[in-house]
């Protein structure tokens, strides 16, 4: 009897130790399924063993930790963390008053971009992006945001010229190139602050040179560059660098029916850049050489079939009456004696009134000119200095 239970109390034992050991192997199999207590491994849904990173819940493919950028990627990326401390973005700002309480309450009424010039604070953009405001804001790479004060505006130019009062030590003026040997077809970027978005690099090639637009003041301005880099709204008055960060041109306009970049921009050339800005601080203004003449304007020109820019009034004391010029007359029965017409300045042919306005921003005060002009019909020449 006593041999039958203990058969029975082995079999007892040896049952307990064969459950608990199926017990310890599934507890083990759930946690490398749960990815539990540091797991490094899985199953799927085929009972295939997957690899599992210990600190994350999911699969994961592992990283390839080499990264390869081409020399065109780098020499950009360098242009571009180099060029981007000079670029600025402007805010302009309405005043209002209450007309009951009289507090004045400020409204943001537009942005743009602009870029440092030197280390007194000046800083270049459009006319056009600042015109609408009583207030301006600038705002460095650095975030930090300045009060900025009008030095000088040319409409005709679509130029403006801002001051901060920044230390030196904050502004980095950006370096100026020239326009003058641009080639159609080399590389060009753009920084500015798209639908204020600050900060945006766009890249492109110069598509075109010589083109001409219509600037806010009426005017046409010459040899603009035509560009495919993406200049949206928010980009005017920013820089166009060429591959060594050089100042090429300031973005000004789209041609676009959306409104949106269509892959054609304008940029004004900064070879014109460079001497109106340097009027804009020096004089608050640009001093263009003249002849001391008044001219007919365009309508009546066209009406009456001019061919030229005649004179309408002579400024007393200017080079025009010293060089014997004469004006339009009306006599006293109201007959019209037509003015002389200049038709040439220096072997450049003058057909309307903007011909000579670009023709003489080539000269300065002083210079001795030699025009052409119809005088009843019948074409003269004489020599006039230029005054300002």
């Amino acid at each position: 009897m006593r041999i039958i239970y203990l058969l029975f109390a082995l079999i007892l034992i040896g049952l307990g130790v064969f459950l608990g050991t199926k017990y310890v192997s599934g507890s083990k199999l759930e946690k490398i399924i749960t990815g539990d207590e540091g797991s490094q491994t899985n199953v799927d849904n085929n009972n295939q063993i997957l690899t599992r990173n210990p600190s994350q819940n999911s699969i994961r493919r592992t990283a390839d930790s080499i990264v390869y950028l081409s020399h065109d990627e780098k020499s950009t990326i360098d242009l571009f963390e180099k060029s981007a401390p000079s670029v600025c973005y402007i805010t302009t700002i309405n005043q209002q008053r209450d007309m009951w309480s009289r507090n004045i309450t400020e409204m943001p009424s537009g942005s743009g971009s602009g870029f440092i010039w030197d280390t007194h604070g000046h800083i270049i953009t459009n006319y056009h992006v600042i015109q609408n405001g009583t207030k301006l804001k600038v705002t460095l790479s650095d975030r930090s945001s300045w009060d900025a004060e009008v030095v000088g505006i040319e409409p005709n130019k679509d130029l403006a010229v801002l001051k901060i009062k920044a230390s030196a030590a904050t502004l980095r003026p950006i370096p100026v190139g020239q326009s003058s040997t641009l080639r159609v077809g080399q590389s060009v970027y753009a920084i500015g602050n798209p639908f204020g978005l600050d900060q945006s690099l766009t890249t492109g090639v110069i598509s075109a040179l010589g083109r001409e637009i219509i600037s806010v003041g009426g005017r046409p301005i010459r040899d603009v560059i035509q560009t495919d880099a993406a200049i949206n709204p928010g980009n005017s008055g920013g820089p166009l660098l060429d591959s060594y960060g050089r100042l090429i041109g300031v973005n000004t306009m789209i041609y676009s029916p959306s409104g949106a970049s269509a892959g054609i921009g304008f940029s004004i050339p900064v070879d014109e850049v460079n001497w109106v800005v340097s009027d804009l601080i020096k004089y608050g203004e640009v001093k263009r050489p003249k002849i001391g003449i008044e001219l007919l304007p365009p309508q009546y020109a066209q009406n009456w079939g001019v061919e030229g820019a005649m004179i309408m009034g002579i400024v007393p004391g200017g080079g025009a009456e010293k060089a014997g010029l004469r004006a339009l007359e009306q006599t006293r029965n109201g007959e019209i004696i037509f003015g002389d017409i200049i038709t040439d300045v220096n072997g450049s042919k003058i057909n309307n009134n903007n011909d000579l306005f670009l023709i003489l921003e080539k000269y300065n005060p002083g210079d001795k000119i030699k025009l052409k002009y119809l005088r009843n019909e019948q074409e003269k020449t004489t020599e006039v200095v230029l005054g300002v």
